[in-house]
């Protein structure tokens, strides 16, 4: 069976995977520092990438690795809220975003799918957890699906028991305040097995996966 999994989502010390507010100029808020370590040319594996193989490096790449098909909250998609204007916004990532698999865009408001070259389509749902993780299952064509955030979009898919996999990167920064990834999760550490690494730089990586019965 397809398995929900997160990948390389960074939060702080005390538990902030965002900033409070989304702007053009600054897309996860006043949380710039969260991504600062993060080096996204590994996405797609180690081959063709002129840098030394660290262990951040290395774990980045399973970010890709069997991923059919992508969730992710509108923050993430855009600094926009409300209806959707003719602005002609197509996401943060240019005519090449990185993900080159359907992604669907949790949204309250309608918006026909976008489609672009390298495989990456952008699909517009207003839906529960329970129903975009459905959707997304059913274009990702037998593949594994990603929650990619941001926390607010963790954080309901955790609350639904529908995240077989975290990879969490604990970046060592507090902010003070933002976006919890944990805000009502009390015990949800429960439902996994949790291992961890720190390297030499500092992150610490947790691998979160689901207690399966039997």
């Amino acid at each position: 069976m397809a398995r929900a999994r997160v990948h390389n989502f960074h939060v702080s010390l005390d538990g902030y995977g965002a900033g409070e507010t989304i702007t053009l100029e600054k897309p996860i808020g006043e949380a710039q520092g969260l991504f600062a370590p993060f080096d996204g040319r590994f996405i797609d594996g180690l081959g063709g990438v002129d840098a030394p193989i660290t262990l951040d490096r290395a774990l980045t790449t399973t970010w890709s690795q069997g991923i059919g098909a992508e969730i992710m909250g509108r923050g993430k998609f855009g600094p926009q809220t409300g209806a959707w204007t003719d602005d002609e916004w197509r996401g943060w990532w240019g005519d090449e975003p990185p993900f080159r698999t359907p992604v669907v865009v949790l949204t309250h408001h309608r918006r026909d799918p976008l489609h672009f070259d390298n495989g990456t389509s952008f699909h517009f749902l207003d839906a529960t957890p329970e129903e975009a993780l459905a959707r997304a299952v059913e274009l990702a064509g037998g593949q594994d699906v990603r929650i990619g955030g941001g926390p607010t979009t963790i954080r309901q898919f955790l609350a639904a028991d529908l995240v077989d996999f975290l990879h969490l990167v604990t970046v060592p920064l507090t902010l003070g305040a933002g976006v919890s990834l944990w805000e009502g999760l009390a015990g949800v550490e429960d439902r996994f097995t949790v291992e961890s690494v720190t390297s030499p730089s500092g992150l610490t990586h947790q691998f979160w996966n689901r207690v399966t019965s039997g």
